[in-house]
């Protein structure tokens, strides 16, 4: 028997938690949509165009949580989330 991707359900959406900021948000295809630059109150948030400034702070663990984090990712558009990734469904 396989693996599955990490914390994904046969009928349920991938969690995000705050061990994810920093991790690269793809469509179902490969393309780049940004980096998860934030997370609150439950909700991740992505930078579609983040700068090296950006990119550094969120590896250091340095999230910065004000009303610049980025866009609200729906937790319903996540398909998968893996180590280095989060993966939306393709039917958005």
């Amino acid at each position: 028997m396989g693996e599955t991707p990490l914390r994904l359900s046969a009928m349920s959406t991938a969690q995000i938690t705050d061990d994810d900021v920093g991790k690269t948000v793809v469509a179902e295809d490969g393309t780049e949509i940004g980096i998860v630059s934030g997370y609150r109150y439950g909700t991740a948030y992505v930078d579609p165009d983040p700068g090296l400034t950006t990119k550094l702070k969120t590896k250091l663990g340095w999230e910065d949580t004000d009303d610049d984090d980025g866009y609200p990712l729906q937790q319903e558009a996540v398909d998968t989330v893996t180590d280095d990734e989060i993966r939306l469904h393709s039917n958005l």
